[in-house]
């Protein structure tokens, strides 16, 4: 059985955080900024598994910080949506711009 070296799963996870990275910066619409804070996330995830499994395989550390931050992820999405929802229903706008200037 092949295994994928490890410099492979590096590189994809760096390009899933970097990608996350320009969608939070040049995003001004509060889904896809969130879609892009949980592809971070992601990233680091995979990262969490990738030296698990290459640096110490009789361990679970790894597996166990991935599952913590999935569900702190989980968590925040759902803070994050509720957040936004209100917002949209109150101003009809999830422009980071037009939230900026809303008065409440």
């Amino acid at each position: 059985m092949n295994e994928v070296p490890l410099e492979h799963i590096l590189i994809v996870s760096t390009a899933l955080f970097f990608i996350g990275m320009y969608g939070l910066f040049t995003r001004r619409n509060m889904i896809t900024m969130l879609m892009s804070v949980e592809l971070m996330l992601n990233s680091v995830n995979i990262n969490f598994v990738a030296f698990n499994k290459y640096l110490y395989p009789e361990h679970l550390d790894g597996i166990f910080f991935s599952l913590f931050i999935i569900t702190i992820a989980a968590a925040e999405a759902a803070v994050a949506i509720a957040i936004i929802i209100n917002l949209y229903r109150s101003h009809r706008s999830i422009d980071v711009d037009d939230a900026a200037e809303m008065k409440f």
